[in-house]
């Protein structure tokens, strides 16, 4: 089965023809030694033109301008994008001109990548360029870059625009639009400054399993694969959650895990099934001083990124400035709907699910119907970070009882832009209640619910052996660098999110 081949990609294939008829190596394997950088140069060339003149540099060609025995180019490298003026004669000083005439003036496209040498100056119109003196090919594309294409209003309609080219082929969307690769530079950004917040206050980063004998930790459908070996269904981890805590039963104070947490559920503008959450625990300390923490943490993750607590995003403003408005969940349902479920048993809440026009299923328990209430009618009119608090014990199986309010546990979640941002709590650790907790869980399994707990028998041998008062949170990394990069999908701060199988057209099929 042969794959559709372009006339453009035809053609560079009859170039890479002709470049090995030459004797040139379109994809040499030694180094090319490189002591510049188009940023560097272009920010720092007018106050040191001194040190600018052996440079040696590498990228990929991104539009080429014929002058006859000259040609102006611009190569793109890791940082920017610069000018190269290339003149024949400097290129090919002898009285052969095949490299210039044939090579560069035929053979090599936009797209390919290439090794410059050269000196740096300023042309008569004021921009920035490296005079090549000697340059290689590296690397021969077969491919053609997208070209952006505009109508008569200026839009963009082509590959360079269209998100399920972009995002199916990220490599090529981080060469044509370099605002992506910021948004990833500051993905990073993000959890470096994460990292230093935690280190500095003595936590420890670990690691915990993926594939798992039961899927704990969360209420969530898991993936599920087979081991051959030992012959036993394994799971995908849908959290980290009861890993993290069996090291606090074994010593650690506090520790972190940046995760890869993957759940069999549905994809949209917020969701993907493979996604990036942060869990730390920290023994001796509660909720209340986990909201604390938190507030000061985003806070410094938002001045580290922007030296300013005010982000943007689309035409709002989001200020990560502590404290966060503070609302209990009961008081939040009440403030959206005029309903005070306080107190209401099943059936009662599935009366006010029907009176707000929300659909629910047989499956769903009196937390499940909570949760919906809450998710419908409230949730999305949250945009300044604000901490939803003091949850019903049914929607929280890992959570301990409030101190002092019955029906309740001491469980926050932080809502910023209308989303859920985090989820903490006091942890539960009374190993007595913990199984009565997944007994309960295990009875919504049989009623149907898919995303119910597994009774995880280990973690709750860990929590006998005693376990100090801890508090714990979960921080989506991808929602939290949505709203720090000014983006409305999860698609656009994932290197590669998840996509439907792509059909690829075969010349059989195009006959």
């Amino acid at each position: 089965m042969s794959i559709e081949l372009s006339e453009q990609e035809i053609l560079r294939r009859e170039k890479l023809t002709e470049l090995k008829n030459l004797g040139i190596d379109a994809f040499p394997a030694n180094e090319f030694k490189i002591n510049a950088n188009a940023l560097d140069i272009k920010e720092n060339y007018e106050r040191d033109k001194l040190n600018y003149k052996d440079l040696s540099m590498a990228g990929r060609v991104m539009s080429m301008r014929d002058m006859g025995k000259a040609c102006f180019a611009v190569i793109q490298d890791s940082t920017s994008r610069l000018q190269l003026y290339v003149r024949r004669d400097d290129i090919c000083p002898t009285e052969d001109k095949t490299l210039y005439d044939i090579v560069w003036k035929k053979l090599i496209d936009i797209g390919d990548i290439i090794g410059v040498e050269g000196y740096v100056f300023t042309t008569k119109t004021g921009e920035i360029s490296l005079h090549v003196t000697s340059l290689k090919i590296l690397s021969k594309a077969l491919k053609p870059l997208p070209v952006v294409k505009t109508d008569d209003e200026g839009n963009s309609f082509d590959e360079v625009s269209d998100p399920e080219f972009r995002y199916r082929q990220r490599y090529v969307d981080l060469i044509i639009n370099p605002h992506v690769r910021d948004t990833f530079k500051k993905r990073t950004q993000i959890m470096q400054s994460i990292r230093t917040v935690l280190n500095d206050a003595g936590l420890l980063e670990v690691e915990t399993p993926i594939l798992q004998s039961i899927p704990g930790g969360a209420i969530a459908r898991p993936f599920i694969t087979h081991h051959n070996a030992l012959n036993m269904p394994l799971y995908l981890r849908i959290a980290n959650e009861l890993y993290l805590k069996r090291l606090i039963v074994g010593g650690f104070d506090g520790v972190y895990e940046f995760a890869k947490d993957f759940r069999n559920e549905g994809m949209d503008r917020t969701h993907n099934p493979e996604f990036t959450v942060l869990e730390f625990y920290v023994a001796y300390k509660d909720y209340n001083w986990m909201m604390d923490f938190t507030e000061r943490l985003l806070e410094k993750v938002a001045t580290d990124l922007y030296e300013t607590t005010v982000v943007k995003l689309g035409e709002k403003e989001i200020d990560f400035k502590a404290p966060f408005k503070r609302i209990t969940m009961y008081d939040a349902i009440k403030e959206h709907t005029g309903f005070d479920i306080s107190g209401m048993d099943e059936n009662q809440l599935r009366e006010v699910c029907g009176k707000l026009g929300i659909h629910v299923e047989p499956s769903m328990g009196k937390g499940k119907l909570i949760d919906e209430i809450f998710g419908e009618k409230c949730e999305a009119n949250y945009v300044q970070p604000t901490f939803i608090i003091d949850y019903p014990v049914e929607m929280s199986p890992l959570t301990k009882k409030h101190r002092s309010k019955a029906g309740v546990v001491e469980r926050f979640e932080l809502i910023i832009n209308g989303k859920e941002i985090a989820n903490a709590y006091s942890e539960l650790n009374d190993p007595l209640e913990q199984r009565e907790r997944f007994e309960e869980q295990l009875k919504l399994q049989e009623r149907g619910d898919d995303e119910a707990m597994f009774i995880d028998h280990d973690f709750l041998r860990a929590l006998e052996y005693g376990m100090p008062p801890t508090a714990g949170i979960g921080i989506g990394i991808d929602r939290l660098t949505m709203l720090l990069t000014n983006n409305s999908t999860i698609q656009e701060v994932l290197f590669f999110p998840q996509m439907r199988p792509e059909k690829t057209r075969t010349n059989a099929e195009v006959e």
